[in-house]
């Protein structure tokens, strides 16, 4: 494992910053961009100042085998994971794409009954808007995934919306067309996790179109983008272990903070903590400990 200082922002020599988000910084070279997954690790809507070791790099190379695992299914924007040029420290944490034009939608599909869904369904028996049997429990596996829409937010948290709002922004045509996708890529990505022990209870992805065809953008199936559980400790009925950074919510609900800025630090076990989090996702989905 690399042990160098968790990477918090980059610099691209040579070319524009379009965007830096709460994870990643983007930079534009032409109809190309360039896409660096930093150690920045966000918590209720805030970036912390403490990065996660190696997070940057479980993000890209995950998303990599995922893009390469799900090709058959649907064209994505990679055009090369090679670095040369770059500094050193962008190996193995970025990923240049085509330029896509993106749907503003996030496609989410969801599998078990978790999360803002979770809350929905106790108020009202429906996840964004989908009427649900009754009697479910936290973390129930749903009788079939649901697609469940939200909008892209800049800041803050992303809003559910129903279909119809999602076809309203879209257009009705394209959005079946990314809930059909969604729902084929989530079944085929779960299917393979549960080989692996790990269940997908949900999950979100972006779409964009590039030459003419809906194409798979962002990044895919990571543990910032989805709730990984481990198959083995499953027990619906309350929330689950999970491979993603719910460690530090923890940490941070144990303090006490009021959710307002400045975000606090993290101790360095808790950090740490983190990081074996992300890098046992990446080993369990993978069959394989992460090099770069």
């Amino acid at each position: 494992m690399n042990t160098s200082e968790p990477l918090l922002q980059s610099h691209a020599p040579g070319l524009k910053l379009l965007a830096r988000g709460k994870v990643r910084d983007v930079y534009e070279d032409g109809d190309r961009l360039l896409i660096v997954a930093t150690d920045r690790i966000s918590a209720f809507d805030y970036i912390l100042p403490t990065g996660i070791p190696e997070k940057g790099r479980v993000l890209t190379q995950l998303t990599l085998f995922w893009l390469d695992f799900l090709k058959s299914i649907v064209p994505n924007h990679l055009l090369t994971a090679d670095t040369a040029g770059m500094p050193p420290e962008f190996a193995g944490r970025s990923m240049w794409v085509h330029r896509a034009k993106m749907f503003d939608v996030e496609c989410v599909a969801r599998g078990y009954l978790s999360g803002s869904g979770w809350k929905e369904y106790k108020q009202s028996g429906t996840v964004c808007g989908i009427k649900l049997p009754p009697g479910l429990r936290e973390s129930d596996k749903l009788p079939e995934p649901i697609f469940t829409p939200s909008t892209k937010a800049t800041s803050g948290h992303d809003e559910n919306i129903s279909f119809a709002q999602a076809a309203d922004l879209i257009g009705a045509d394209n959005a079946a067309r990314l809930r059909d996708l969604t729902l084929k890529i989530y079944t085929t990505a779960a299917d393979y996790a549960a080989t692996r022990g790990i269940i997908i209870a949900d999950t979100k992805f972006e779409f964009g179109v590039v030459g003419g065809a809906i194409t798979l953008a962002d990044e895919v199936l990571t543990p910032d983008s989805s709730r990984f559980w481990p198959s083995a400790s499953y027990k619906p009925g309350g929330a689950q272990p999970s491979y993603d950074k719910q460690y530090v919510r923890d940490y941070l609900e144990s303090i006490h903070w009021n959710k307002q800025p400045p975000a606090p630090p993290l101790p360095a076990d808790v950090a740490q903590r983190t990081s074996e989090k992300y890098l046992e996702a990446y080993r369990e989905l993978t069959g394989r400990a992460l090099t770069v």
